[in-house]
C-alpha cells in the first residue's frame, strides 16, 4: 500500500492511538512523523541526560526508532496498542540506553551539548536582574549537571525520567522494573543528595528551588 499524509478525517490534534492506528493499518508514514515528532524533545532529553554525549545520544535515538518501527511491525516483540504508546517507546528507549551502558562498563560524564541548548534546568526560575539573568542560568545549569553526574546511576535515571519526559512514577516504576515505593524512593534521594551537594558547594538558594 502506498505511503501518504495523515489523513483528513482526523482531527487537528489526533490521539497517540490514531495516529498509531494510521500508520498500521493504512500504512501512513506522515502519522508516524507526527508521533516522532510530539515526543522527540523528551525521549532524546532523556538519553541526553543519562549518556552526556550528542553523537551517542544521536545514535541512541535513532537506534530506538528502529527498534519501534521493528517492534510495530511486528519484526521485533510486540505493540498491542494499549494506549501507551509514548510510555512503551520510552521502554525501548531505556532498554537502549541502559544496554549501551553496560557495554561500555561506566557512566558517560562527558557533556558536549551546545552551551544555547535547553535542559530541564532552565526552567527553573530566577530572582537575578534581567541583564544577568541569562548567565545566572548557564551557571545554574552546568552546576545542577554536574552533580547529576556524581547520583548514584539509578538515582538519576528516575529524575531524569520524571523532569525529561514527565512519565508518571507508575509509569516509572514499570519501566524500571521495580516498585512505586522504590521510584519515589529513588526520587527523594536524588533530590536529597543534589540538595545537600548544592548547599556544601555554598549554593543554598539555588538547593531550595529543587523543591
Amino acid at each position: 500500500m502506498a505511503r501518504h499524509a495523515v489523513s483528513s478525517r482526523m482531527p487537528d490534534t489526533p490521539s497517540d492511538e490514531a495516529l498509531v492506528a494510521a500508520y498500521l493499518d493504512e500504512a501512513d508514514d506522515q502519522a508516524f512523523r507526527q508521533l516522532v515528532e510530539r515526543y522527540q524533545n523528551q525521549i532524546f532529553g532523556y538519553i541526553m541526560g543519562m549518556v552526556k554525549n550528542r553523537a551517542v545520544a544521536n545514535d541512541l535515538f535513532q537506534e530506538t526508532f528502529v527498534r519501534v518501527i521493528d517492534a510495530m511491525n511486528g519484526r521485533r516483540g510486540s505493540y498491542n496498542r494499549q494506549g501507551q504508546w509514548k510510555s512503551w517507546v520510552m521502554r525501548i528507549a531505556h532498554n537502549t540506553t541502559i544496554d549501551h551502558l553496560r557495554k561500555q562498563k561506566k557512566w558517560a560524564d562527558v557533556d558536549d551539548r551546545a552551551p544555547d541548548e535547553r535542559s530541564f534546568w532552565d526552567t527553573l526560575e530566577t530572582d537575578e536582574p534581567a541583564a544577568d539573568e541569562a548567565l545566572h542560568r548557564r551557571q545554574q545549569r552546568e552546576l545542577l549537571d554536574a552533580y547529576i553526574q556524581d547520583l548514584a546511576p539509578e538515582q538519576r535515571e528516575v529524575l531524569l525520567l520524571r523532569q525529561e519526559t514527565d512519565l508518571t512514577f507508575r509509569e516509572i516504576a514499570e519501566l524500571t522494573d521495580v516498585s512505586i515505593n522504590t521510584a519515589l524512593g529513588r526520587m527523594r534521594y536524588a533530590l536529597k543528595n543534589l540538595r545537600k551537594m548544592i548547599e556544601g558547594a555554598g549554593q543554598s538558594s539555588l538547593a531550595g528551588r529543587l523543591d
